[in-house]
């Protein structure tokens, strides 16, 4: 899958960019129409946006240019960036909770979660390269779609990319009272967001660079905990039986794995904010596809492999943990201590603390990039789309504002973090629904590559969002209620740009 991913996504496929150039053939994009979907008669070339930038404005970019991004950024950036909102150790706080509801089969939870997210990673490299522009899954919904659908596309997301940051500030600010108990959780929150938004507003090239080093930091940490993992279950063997991990140390349940799965979607978050740095890349689309696909295939083997050992070594059976919540959020800590030594979970609680910190460092620049892109479609206030020295400035300063009254009020109040880790993924998983849309409806539908391909083209992205609907039904009722109450004010607000342009057009 990842392969032929790949190659829609480079244009070498036998519908890729190569053949739709109009030379030596007959166009195949004349003829698709708009259908109802969108007015653009096709997928735009890789935009050229360097120091300069184009401007919507007029100007030829400059400090205060509208859409002037710079292209800094190469692969292994991209791959950086994603694994960094990702984070390596992601399952280390929720691993409990999986491992409870999966009644001990926590590595499979993350099998079935890899293969379930790699579909929308596949819808990703499909519409890639029709849109390569910031705002990711809002262009790729505006492309395939239409405008309205691509507006609700960006809002949901919105939700995601809002939040998210918020859950991983405070999971440092936890981290850092964890080591340092005499400063509140909340100070430290605080701390890191204004940290990484300097750097964020530095550039998008400089915060890779640090990034770079955090990420190498976490690798690090986890090969420490793999090495010592193996080592003490050769020395005095495994508390659970060694397939436990995969089927279970209860009766095997399908039904409380594919509940765990609906948590486990949260540690993979991340891998899709690859796409809104498309017009920052040196190099074209591909590139983005690649990392895309390259970052979840990376998250799903550390994430199976690290939950796998520390099942091995858990003190606890599933039963216990299920009866116990208290004990869930702190399980991997605690097996770690009793099996390796405290010394391992000190390192690893420093490791996630930073880890956390930069995760939101990415899904910040992330969350900047989309406001940014709805900004310069006018679908957010145009204040947004301004650049200076080629960084979205005004967009970063937003997401860093709102993710800092999140993370904290969530810090300061004792129910804070469940309210936050209950709602951060359903804004996410109804864009990618809305993702694999796309993809059907600018393949199959309006056929804008020719012929489309039925298994790349319509059933893997329909079994994608089957998997993604699914999730969300698993969902927690609070987040359904808040991820609804959501799409209600997008539609509100949809309907009042419609209007808006309406009476503009008729205004003589």
């Amino acid at each position: 899958m990842a392969d032929s991913g790949a190659g829609d996504a480079d244009g070498s496929g036998s519908d890729g960019a190569g053949g739709t150039s109009g030379t030596g053939g007959t166009n195949r994009r004349t003829g698709g129409g708009n259908g109802g979907f969108g007015r653009e008669p096709g997928p735009e070339p890789e935009p050229d946006l360097s120091s300069d930038g184009p401007s919507d404005a007029g100007s030829g970019g400059g400090a205060d240019a509208v859409g002037g991004l710079r292209r800094t950024l190469g692969f292994r950036d991209l791959v950086v960036y994603g694994l960094l909102f990702i984070a390596p150790m992601a399952p280390v706080g929720v691993y409990g909770t999986l491992d409870a509801k999966s009644h001990g089969a926590v590595a499979l939870v993350y099998v079935f979660a890899t293969v379930a997210m790699a579909f929308t990673a596949f819808s990703y490299a499909q519409m890639i390269r029709v849109a390569p522009q910031a705002g990711s899954v809002f262009a790729y919904a505006r492309k395939g779609l239409g405008e309205g659908p691509g507006f609700i596309a960006g809002w949901m997301a919105m939700l995601d990319y809002l939040l998210i940051p918020a859950v991983a500030y405070l999971f440092a600010g936890i981290a850092m009272e964890a080591l340092v108990p005499s400063v509140d959780r909340w100070i430290w929150t605080g701390l890191a967001v204004v940290i990484t938004t300097l750097l964020n507003l530095w550039g998008v090239r400089a915060a890779a660079r640090v990034g770079f080093f955090v990420l190498a930091m976490e690798i690090v940490v986890l090969v420490i905990f793999v090495v010592s993992a193996i080592v003490v279950l050769a020395q005095d063997g495994a508390t659970r039986g060694w397939l436990s991990p995969l089927t279970g140390d209860l009766t095997f349940s399908l039904t409380a794995v594919l509940s765990g799965v609906s948590v486990a979607v949260l540690s993979y978050l991340g891998f899709d904010a690859i796409a809104s740095f498309a017009e920052e890349v040196t190099g074209g689309s591909r590139k983005v596809a690649r990392a895309v696909l390259l970052c979840l295939a990376l998250a799903g083997v550390l994430f199976v492999a690290q939950t796998y050992l520390v099942a091995l070594l858990e003190p606890l059976s599933s039963a216990e943990l299920a009866a116990d919540p208290a004990k869930q959020g702190s399980a991997f800590y605690d097996a770690v201590d009793a099996s390796v030594g405290t010394w391992l979970h000190d390192l690893v609680a420093v490791s996630k603390a930073i880890g956390a910190a930069f995760a939101a460092l990415a899904g910040q620049a992330a969350a900047g990039r989309l406001l940014f892109a709805m900004g310069r479609e006018r679908r957010l206030p145009r204040l947004l789309s301004r650049t200076n020295a080629g960084t979205p400035r005004v967009a970063l300063l937003l997401a860093a504002v709102v993710t800092l009254i999140a993370a904290v009020w969530a810090a300061r109040n004792d129910n804070g973090l469940d309210h936050l880790v209950s709602v951060v993924d359903i804004g996410a998983l109804t864009a990618f629904i809305l993702l694999h849309a796309s993809v059907v409806g600018w393949y199959a539908v309006r056929r804008m590559e020719g012929p489309p391909r039925i298994l790349a083209h319509v059933v893997a992205p329909v079994v994608g969002a089957g998997v993604l609907v699914a999730v969300i039904v698993e969902a927690a009722e609070s987040a359904q209620v808040v991820g609804a109450i959501w799409l209600a004010v997008g539609l509100v607000v949809l309907a009042v740009q419609w209007r808006r342009r309406a009476l503009t057009q008729k205004a003589p």
